[in-house]
């Protein structure tokens, strides 16, 4: 206990914290939009179930991913088709993939169904409602997609420590700290996007870019080509720039919608007491 409890880990468990809750972001997001499939009373809690089980089975991941990290690193299928599409995919580079090919479908599919209706109450009324362990299991196998990369970063950050009993309670433990703080967090997100339902539109968007740097990231890894050309990874500062650029993007949309609104209810106000003016002087004539 003595050898687990010393500056330099409980510092390296602060770091992994960290580094769960950071590229949690966009799986809090992905837990709130998509945990609205279910029924509406029991949506706080397929959050807290769907993240709890996850928990556990990042755990178990984690477990595996030390075990076997070659297999998991190890080409496993050859696409040999030169100067049209050639890759050398390995498990780690199907999961990625797989994973950001499902974020882009979902999201598209919450947009299209968003743009498809115009009556809102309808397309509400109209939505049919996934049962809950249908949402629980998209919310646990999202959150080991995410969680892949950032057991692997984990991993490498324990790699000083020397000790792989202490580096795995380590990394067990940041998992445990980190989802108690999503399930916290997730109510936030979530209260958030249902008081502003405009910012669902802003959050389904930057879900499909998610997808889009899932889909370059498991391409690189699997050294993918198209048409001669690799596949490149957007790198964090990309993403972060794209993301920031939409929220600035949407707020001044927003604001002045807003402004928009005020001018033409201003502009009936006027026209109505025009016509009501005009009207009183009738009789006068």
């Amino acid at each position: 206990m003595g050898d687990l409890l010393t500056a330099g880990n409980i510092f390296t468990l602060f770091l992994l914290v960290m580094l769960q809750i950071v590229l949690g972001v966009d799986n809090l997001l992905y837990i709130s939009l998509v945990s609205k499939q279910g029924p509406e009373a029991k949506q706080k809690q397929i959050r807290q179930i769907g993240i709890g089980i996850a928990i556990f089975f990042r755990i178990i991941l984690l477990f595996v991913i030390v075990s076997l990290i070659d297999l998991f690193q190890d080409p496993i299928l050859h696409i040999p088709f030169t100067n049209f599409i050639e890759g050398h995919f390995n498990i780690h580079s199907m999961i990625v993939l797989g994973g950001g090919a499902f974020i882009i479908y979902t999201s598209f599919k919450e947009i299209w169904h968003m743009v498809s209706h115009d009556n809102l109450g309808e397309a509400v009324v109209e939505r049919k409602q996934k049962s809950i362990p249908a949402v629980i299991a998209m919310i646990v196998m999202m959150n080991l997609v995410f969680s892949f990369d950032s057991i692997l970063a984990a991993i490498g950050l324990t790699n000083e420590i020397g000790n792989p009993t202490t580096e795995i309670i380590i990394m067990s433990i940041a998992i445990i700290i980190s989802g108690i703080i999503m399930i916290l967090l997730a109510e936030r997100v979530a209260d958030f996007l249902q008081k502003n339902r405009l910012y669902e539109v802003l959050g389904l968007f930057i879900l499909f870019i998610v997808g889009i740097m899932l889909l370059a990231e498991g391409g690189h890894l699997a050294h993918l080509k198209l048409f001669g050309s690799p596949i490149l990874p957007m790198n964090n500062t990309t993403f972060y720039f794209i993301i920031t650029v939409l929220i600035a993007i949407d707020l001044v949309q927003s604001r002045y919608q807003r402004k928009l609104m005020k001018l033409q209810a201003d502009d009936i106000q006027l026209e109505a007491s025009s016509k009501h003016t005009h009207s009183n002087q009738e009789p006068n004539k």
